[in-house]
């Protein structure tokens, strides 16, 4: 008989479990702490949306649209994409479901996300975000709620060596001016730019700011700055954003290169880097996006917002402890049994952790129990024809089994 072969995982996939599960855990945990602290909403969008939500909002242009993105036509013909990013699908349900009613709009979500790109030391093509979007708030308080909302995540992460990077996209008035003179300053150097950059150069030349080809870095570096284009009110609105930030304690510095990769941001873009991830230094990035919803179809409608990679982030927290329950219960004769288990299910219902370790040898089964680190032990045992318990407190001052089973 042929042997069966063993299913391989898929290249740029992962199976979480035991420490890395622990990590995971931590990072959503705490987000969801702090997102409450902020009083923002938690919502769920589909993992798949039509490929026109993140075609039209993204950019054609975006390598996550032309190269990375994962389309497929259903059995119906309609193509579909597995999300790239949450901040388009959760435009698309601003629009979908009417939720102008309801703006400002301060929601959270989290969860996996897809992108076909090389497979390298904490990234995957399947991978996970935390995300957090302001929807309906023009104001710079809101950059500066959601930053802040940033700021203090990664400190509850107990995160050290990470600096905010923070730049202004300007207004369309901005952008539109800043554009012409970096069109003109790249066609002046056409002869010394990579390929992807000329292509970058007829459609969305401040992505060329961003390239990581060193081809292209000596003509990036020495291009035009935004700050000799900014309107007033774009100066302005920039301006209220560092002074918000400084009022809230939240350290910053302006990197006047930083741009954001999607075509829909405007004004504030940051990113929060460091330098214990290699190359790949940033672990939370976002910015403001008020055309986004306009893309789609919907009203005018600011919009500001992050996305963070859990495994970059688990990667940088200190491994969190291993859970361990809080009393173990031990079956040292098979007959006693089902008094055992009568006794973990009320433990149980009452809130306490607890196992049950009721196979092997009755030294193997002591061994087993201790090796879970409970804080104490529950026995049960027989004496005649009765079921007894005998327990052991290991650590803390009193018995829980106790208090529960009495």
């Amino acid at each position: 008989m042929a042997r069966i072969q063993t299913p391989a995982r898929v290249r740029g996939t992962q199976d979480i479990f035991r420490d890395e599960e622990r990590g995971f855990a931590h990072v959503l945990a705490t987000f969801d702490r702090v997102r409450r602290l902020y009083g923002f909403e938690r919502v769920e969008t589909p993992v798949f949306e039509d490929t026109q939500v993140f075609a039209r909002s993204i950019g054609e242009t975006t390598d996550v649209v032309s190269k990375e993105m994962y389309s497929f036509p259903d059995k119906g013909g309609d193509s579909l994409t597995l999300r790239p990013e949450f901040t388009a699908g959760i435009a698309r349900a601003y629009i979908t479901n009417g939720w102008q009613q309801y703006a400002p709009v301060k929601v959270v979500t989290s969860g996996a996300v897809f992108r076909y790109e090389r497979p390298q030391k904490g990234r995957y093509r399947q991978f996970h975000q935390i995300d957090a979007e302001v929807l309906g708030a023009p104001e710079p308080a809101a950059d500066v709620e959601l930053l802040t909302l940033a700021d203090q995540l990664l400190a509850e992460l107990g995160i050290e060596g990470v600096t905010l990077q923070l730049n202004t996209l300007g207004d369309a008035a901005t952008r539109d001016a800043w554009r012409d003179a970096l069109v003109a300053h790249f066609e002046a150097h056409r002869g010394e730019l990579s390929e992807d950059s000329l292509t970058r150069l007829a459609k969305n030349p401040l992505r060329i700011l961003d390239s990581k080809d060193p081809r292209d870095r000596p003509v990036a570096d020495a291009a035009p700055g935004i700050d000799a284009y900014m309107s007033a009110e774009a100066g302005a609105f920039f301006e209220s954003v560092q002074k918000g930030l400084d009022a809230a304690g939240v350290r910053w510095t302006r990197n006047e290169r930083l741009v954001r990769g999607l075509d829909y941001y405007r004004h504030t873009a940051f990113e929060f880097v460091t330098n214990r991830l290699g190359a790949q230094g940033t672990v939370l990035a976002g910015g403001r996006y008020d055309g986004l919803v306009e893309s789609l179809g919907g009203p005018a409608t600011a919009g500001v917002g992050w996305a963070a990679g859990v495994e970059r982030l688990a990667m940088l927290v200190d491994e969190p402890a291993a859970e361990r329950p809080e009393v173990a219960v031990v079956v040292e004769d098979d007959r006693a049994h089902d008094a055992a288990v009568t006794a973990l299910a009320k433990l149980r219902r009452a809130g306490v952790s607890a196992q049950l370790v009721a196979t092997g040898s009755a030294k193997k089964r002591y061994d087993r129990a201790l090796k879970l680190e409970p804080a104490e032990t529950l026995v049960f045992a027989m004496d005649g024809d009765a079921a007894v318990s005998r327990g052991r407190v290991l650590r803390g001052d009193a018995s829980r089994a106790a208090e529960v089973l009495a």
